[in-house]
């Protein structure tokens, strides 16, 4: 399935990825060591990892071996693993094939440079063709670079997933040619340690230069934000860890006793806002209840806040003033904060089933829309809100978009009131909100099965990204609905200024 999705803008991806270097023998250790190799390879039998661990303990080459397929599927790079005591079959089977005990006997067949004939030069098929074969080889190498070349005009898009018990993050690229079709593929992938939950793309330039392209992850049942480098291939450890469980003691007959790193979380991270203007600020929300503000240059949980009674489960800054930061809970309430006023209660508004997502209008600094489990949207405007306990702030309209919860919600950041909303009923549609009177425009099964996640490009802003239960990325270019170009068209004009021309 896939979780959550983030598009990273045109330009900024590096045109061919670095690949990591190999780990070190310490990193290595500390990778066994935190159980993350355990956690990668899914949720297998008690009686199977107690037999892992008799086989690890084991001495001379099958230790080496055994240490070897953990790092390798650390790395994501074990096509396959079996249960214990099988998993050297392979290794066994490739030794007997060499043969190496009796490697001085073999008589040499090979080509007698002497030949009499032109029978001894004869191949059976081009691929036993050593020179065929080179320039075969040579094509495939090209083609390979040219597949992992991310060029200017790609669109990258970052999904979160999980599947057979392995999360994942997928770089997908999106391209475009001249005669107007189009191609989605996975560029590479990043495995992580836990089920992810969100994320946040970032240009923090958390290693130097004026700008960095990062993926911040929340997951699930750890308290931790990891921030991996997308411009590198094969990492095994993420840049910079937010947060996290800092000691583990299991006492007999006693709960396991935690102690997390300082300001860190307690619970999963439900959600993830990084903010554009301020680029080291990043806000989570989490199923401790609590709010934090984060400093990802220093690794710093600056702020922590405790407005909430439940679960939060969204978080979203404002687009025109940046210190103002919603949070959206399962105890029915969002509530705004103003960072300039830090003493200062914020505002509350109460709605009628658990907060899924929030998103704030690009269009005006005065709006934004609330999607719920219940399958309604609400959108609210903040002049009307007060700080009075007592009071209730109506909302600007009440939609009932979908039958089941609307997870995802995205607005296009060119054409105003246009909304996409995407639920579990596994439908996606688009809604105009002119006049906070909505109207649906077009609507879609996009085959995801229940919809999770969706966002519209800030570079093609009608593409619109969509991700679910069935673990397929669906990219849907909305300009080509004819409701939306009726209602839109000058708009879809602006986002294809050659063709407008």
């Amino acid at each position: 399935m896939i979780s959550a999705i983030s598009w990273v803008p045109k330009g900024v991806s590096k045109p061919v990825p670095a690949v990591a270097e190999p780990p070190t023998q310490e990193e290595i250790d500390e990778l066994i060591k935190s159980g993350i190799l355990d956690k990668s390879g899914g949720g297998g039998s008690d009686e199977d990892n107690e037999g892992e661990m008799e086989v690890e303990e084991t001495t001379g080459e099958g230790g080496q071996v055994s240490h070897a397929l953990e790092v390798a599927k650390a790395l994501g790079r074990a096509e396959k693993v079996t249960k214990s005591g099988s998993k050297y079959d392979d290794i066994t089977e490739g030794l007997k094939e060499l043969d190496m005990d009796h490697y001085d006997d073999e008589d040499d067949d090979g080509i007698d440079l002497f030949s009499g004939g032109f029978g001894d030069l004869y191949y059976p098929s081009n691929d036993m063709d050593p020179y065929l074969k080179k320039e075969k080889d040579d094509d495939e190498d090209s083609e390979d670079s040219e597949d992992m070349t991310i060029r200017p005009n790609d669109s990258v898009i970052v999904c979160a997933r999980n599947e057979d018990d392995i999360s994942q993050l997928e770089i997908w690229l999106y391209t475009e040619t001249e005669d107007g079709e189009s191609d989605v593929y996975v560029h590479h992938d990043i495995i992580i340690s836990a089920f992810p939950l969100c994320t946040a793309w970032l240009d923090c330039p958390l290693k130097g230069g004026d700008r960095g392209n990062f993926i911040a992850v929340g997951l699930m049942g750890e308290p931790t934000i990891e921030i991996w480098d997308l411009d590198i291939i094969d990492e095994v450890q993420p840049c910079v860890v937010l947060g996290g469980i800092a000691e583990k003691k299991k006492k007999k007959g006693k709960k396991t006793s935690i102690k997390y790193k300082e300001d860190s979380h307690t619970d999963s991270v439900l959600g993830l806002a990084w903010n554009k203007e301020y680029r080291n600020i990043l806000a989570s929300a989490s199923a401790d209840k609590q709010v934090k503000i984060w400093d990802v240059a220093t690794g710093k949980c600056n702020i922590t806040m405790e407005h909430h009674t439940d679960k939060v489960q969204a978080v979203a800054w404002n687009h025109f003033s940046p210190q103002v930061l919603l949070s959206g809970s399962f105890d029915h309430s969002i509530v705004l904060k103003d960072g300039r006023v830090p003493t200062h209660s914020g505002y509350k508004w109460t709605v009628t089933a658990d907060v899924e997502s929030l998103a704030w209008d690009p269009h005006t600094e005065h709006s934004f829309v609330v999607s719920l489990e219940d399958g309604t949207v609400q959108g609210f405007d903040i002049r009307a809100a007060t700080s009075a306990p007592t009071s209730e702030s109506k909302p600007s309209f009440t939609l009932h978009a979908h039958n089941k919860a609307v997870c995802g919600i995205s607005y296009n950041p060119l054409a105003p009131n246009l909304l996409a909303t995407g639920s579990t009923d596994k439908m996606v549609k688009l809604w105009d909100l002119s006049n906070n009177q909505p109207s649906c425009i077009a609507s879609m099964n996009p085959k995801a099965g229940a919809v999770f996640s969706i966002s519209f490009s800030q570079d093609n802003p009608f593409l619109l990204a969509m991700g679910g239960s069935k673990g397929k990325l669906e990219v849907w270019d909305t300009s080509y609905d004819a409701a939306v170009a009726q209602r839109f068209g000058k708009y879809i004009k602006k986002s294809r200024p050659q063709s407008a021309a």
